[in-house]
């Protein structure tokens, strides 16, 4: 049994590095795809992308790295690149598809609000079998800018049919975590091993942190925050 936040009537889930694990794949692409042009990847990298959407992430490599393929072309390259990993490699986090089950049971609405593609997105959530936990995904491909604008929350929420104030979210990165707050949410920080030096930046911005969706350390995160 999970304790929501009060006032708590719909969730939405960042998916890479949130939901799943999943950052060592684009971890993986980086090295092969940037290692094809005799590129090396640059340590922060993942850091400075947290948040931009799939688009803007190729433009990013456009632009900074020189390519000179077109960004429909990087695009491609990498769904090519991760279709693999996601349909046969990655998986929940762990507790996640418990706390799916809790959601679905209790009719509680959840989305995804995702940088990725919705190919990608797809491809995952039918290999995991959970595509029928989600009421509404929303990619970057769908909003006009990534986090941490708060559009692509904000487009989510209407699409659940939930006002934002009522919304819990999760999310890895800072990026994702400012999005979230600026569409008005409470948000729960969540561990990820590639972004760990930023934990307590996260825990300064978001409303409580978790390390797993176990019901005992989710419990005990959502009652500290009721204390508060």
């Amino acid at each position: 049994m999970y304790i929501l936040p009060e006032g708590i009537r719909g969730i939405i889930f960042d998916l890479d590095g949130t939901l799943v694990d999943s950052m060592w794949v684009w971890g993986a692409i980086d090295i092969e795809y940037l290692g094809s042009f005799g590129i090396p990847v640059p340590e922060d990298l993942q850091i400075l992308l947290g948040g931009l959407s799939f688009t803007e992430t190729a433009v990013y490599f456009k632009e900074h790295f020189g390519i000179q393929d077109p960004v429909e072309k990087i695009e491609a390259d990498w769904n090519r690149m991760a279709f693999e990993k996601y349909r046969d490699d990655v998986r929940l986090k762990t507790g996640a598809g418990d706390l799916l089950r809790f959601l679905k049971d209790r009719h509680i609405p959840a989305g995804i609000a995702t940088s990725n593609s919705m190919e990608l997105v797809g491809t995952l959530l039918s290999s995991l079998g959970i595509s029928d936990c989600f009421s509404a995904i929303v990619t970057g491909h769908e909003v006009s800018r990534g986090k941490p604008d708060p559009e692509i929350y904000l487009t989510c929420a209407k699409r659940l049919g939930v006002d934002p104030g009522a919304i819990l979210a999760f999310e890895d990165v800072v990026n994702g975590i400012l999005s979230a707050k600026r569409a008005g949410m409470k948000v729960c920080a969540v561990y990820d091993e590639h972004c760990s030096r930023l934990d307590n930046e996260k825990r300064d911005l978001a409303d409580f942190f978790i390390y797993d969706y176990l019901a005992p350390s989710f419990n005990e995160s959502v009652r500290a925050l009721r204390q508060e």
